[in-house]
């Protein structure tokens, strides 16, 4: 005769559980709450060297970050794909906890790195809460000035690689102009820019298209030029036109480039971005960048190479997302 427990149910769940807590994405994630632990303590319960107004504020948010990090790993299992993430990013959130909490100790509490070249996490906070408002304006300022350059310099470079991987004829007159231009820097034709255009916004825009359209067109003419011969026979022997040939064969086909030069031409046109800010237009962060070393306001650069660095982040994590979604009939056939 059978028997049945409550507790012969519970129990290899109960096991189970216990097995997962000593997995070890828990003890990363244990270690990644107490740094920031650490870091918040350091802020709240060790004096500064110097009048910073925001190391309790910062103290108390690092505690609540620790706590979110210490209820997201412990749970980690209910969360589905935010769990996930957390487990695989643990790692990095330990680095950064230990490197923040030793750049607390470095700079407000013994002073062994310099001021003001090396201000404390507070002073960085304090930019992001007092200088706020010229900081959204710098920011707006050059997210208009990239996206117009970034559009206007893909847009060409793209049409023009077309043309050239399509055209003899256009390859014959285009590219030693390409081989002309294009191994130069986009900066060193400040001086040509910001004589021949109206504005020093329509020099910038100039500058930021020609470091983007270089790398679209080589690469989509690279594209172009590379697809196999046995896709245009079998799309004309079903009767296709040459504009067929060109928009449902060849440009499909040299995706795959088109974004290499995409991503290319994004970090480029960034670097150019900067240069550009600084020396002519009257906003944006590279302009910021300049007015506070001039004013030996370290604290607002950093500030500002932090949201520069998330900006571009940002823009490369958008431009996967659109590459996978119009190339997602290359899952699984190219590994990128």
């Amino acid at each position: 005769m059978s028997t049945y427990s409550v507790s012969d149910t519970t129990a290899p769940r109960a096991a189970t559980h216990f097995i997962n807590l000593r997995d070890g994405s828990y003890g990363v994630g244990l270690a990644a709450s107490l740094a920031w632990l650490a870091f918040g303590l350091s802020c709240l319960y060790w004096p500064d060297v110097g009048d910073w107004s925001r190391t309790e504020s910062l103290g108390i948010g690092a505690i609540v970050i620790a706590a979110f990090i210490l209820l997201g790993t412990v749970s980690a299992d209910y969360l589905g794909s935010a769990g996930q993430a957390l487990r695989k990013r643990a790692p990095w959130l330990v680095a950064f906890g230990a490197f923040v909490t030793l750049w607390e100790v470095a700079t407000a509490k013994f002073a062994w790195l310099p001021l003001p070249f090396f201000p404390p996490p507070q002073a960085i906070l304090e930019v992001y809460t007092d200088d706020l408002p010229k900081l959204l304006d710098s920011v707006f300022a050059s997210i208009k000035l990239q996206l117009g350059g970034y559009i206007i310099g893909a847009t060409i470079g793209f049409v023009t690689g077309v043309s050239i991987g399509w055209s003899q004829k256009v390859g014959y007159w285009v590219h030693p102009v390409l081989r002309f231009i294009g191994p130069l820097p986009a900066t060193a034709w400040l001086p040509i820019a910001f004589f021949t255009f109206p504005s020093s916004w329509s020099a910038s825009t100039f500058l930021i298209a020609l470091a983007t359209g270089f790398p679209v067109t080589v690469l989509t003419w690279s594209g172009v030029a590379s697809v196999s011969s046995a896709y245009y026979d079998v799309a004309r022997t079903l009767g296709a036109k040459p504009s067929f040939l060109v928009l449902k064969v060849a440009i499909p086909a040299a995706l795959p480039h088109v974004f290499v030069g995409l991503f290319m031409g994004l970090g480029s046109s960034f670097a150019v971005l900067v240069v550009a800010e600084m020396i002519g237009v009257k906003a944006g962060l590279g302009w910021y960048l300049q007015w506070a070393q001039g004013w030996a306001a370290y604290a607002n650069m950093y500030a500002a190479l932090i949201v520069m660095s998330l900006l571009c982040s940002g823009a490369i994590t958008l431009l996967f997302r659109t590459r996978d979604r119009l190339l997602v009939w290359q899952k699984g056939v190219v590994k990128w």
